[in-house]
């Protein structure tokens, strides 16, 4: 089965978070209201508090999502609200899913969408790094299925023999000095990011890997590539070249470009 993804919109996940943030207003003024009398009767402080703190919750995430607006929209904005934004991201991302299976929207089409905001408020803050410090990571159903080459471990047993891309990242990775990773799982990208520690990150996946990859590791910068999946979800997939070329590019510093 042949999968076309189209390029995502990022106005599907701003909408979404938007309905999402309206809710979270109800809801925590509904909390409120709830709580009130029972919270009066223990002490007359307590219906304060509550309000307070629910208060600084939602006033946090309308200016993360502000962050967000503003950013998309190409205004430069300060560091507090890039911390505020992915904490409204963190906040709300359930929410707007569960907002979108209201609406017979297709979780992927979210995850993409949201894949696409992640990179535009990356590429906005033009983060460059020396390539020692930038890390490409793919998933291991890159790799043909019938290689017999483990490579999770060690991305040189690669015997670049065309069958399929991960031998191009490889050379793509060494034309440019930075470091090349495959992984299986979130497990093993987790302890990979651990051991190599990179400044940046370059990760390749299906919509439902980067979206937890990327929010699992902020406040580290990533740029997410989607894969095709030719034959299907985790068999034989593929990436545009192009843009894992693109994203490199973006990372390094004008002196650190390609070696040959």
């Amino acid at each position: 089965m042949i999968e076309i993804v189209h390029r995502p919109r990022k106005r599907l996940f701003l909408v979404l978070i938007l309905i999402s943030l309206l809710l979270a207003i109800i809801s925590s003024y509904g909390l409120w209201v709830v709580s009130l009398p029972g919270l009066a009767n223990i002490s007359s402080y307590l219906p304060m508090i509550l309000g307070t703190l629910l208060a600084a919750v939602i006033v946090a995430a309308a200016c993360g999502v502000t962050g967000i607006i503003l950013a998309i929209l190409g205004f430069k904005t300060l560091g507090i609200f890039q911390g505020l934004a992915w904490s409204a991201i963190n906040l709300l991302f359930p929410i707007a899913i569960c907002i979108g299976k209201l609406f017979d929207v297709d979780k992927e089409r979210i995850e993409r969408s949201f894949i696409e905001v992640s990179n535009h408020l990356i590429r906005q803050k033009h983060i460059t790094v020396q390539p020692a410090k930038l890390l490409i990571m793919t998933p291991h159903c890159l790799q043909q299925e019938t290689c017999p080459h483990k490579i999770t471990r060690n991305v040189s047993n690669c015997r670049r023999c065309g069958q399929c891309q991960i031998g191009d990242l490889a050379a793509l990775a060494d034309s440019y000095g930075v470091h090349l990773a495959v992984v299986t799982g979130g497990t093993l990208a987790r302890k990979v990011i651990k051991s190599i520690r990179p400044h940046a990150v370059l990760a390749i996946a299906c919509e439902r890997d980067l979206t937890s990859g990327i929010q699992d590791v902020f406040p580290l910068p990533v740029i997410g590539v989607l894969n095709e999946r030719p034959f299907g979800p985790c068999c034989n997939t593929r990436v545009d070249l192009s843009k894992v070329e693109q994203a490199i590019q973006s990372f390094l510093t004008n002196n650190n470009q390609r070696k040959n």
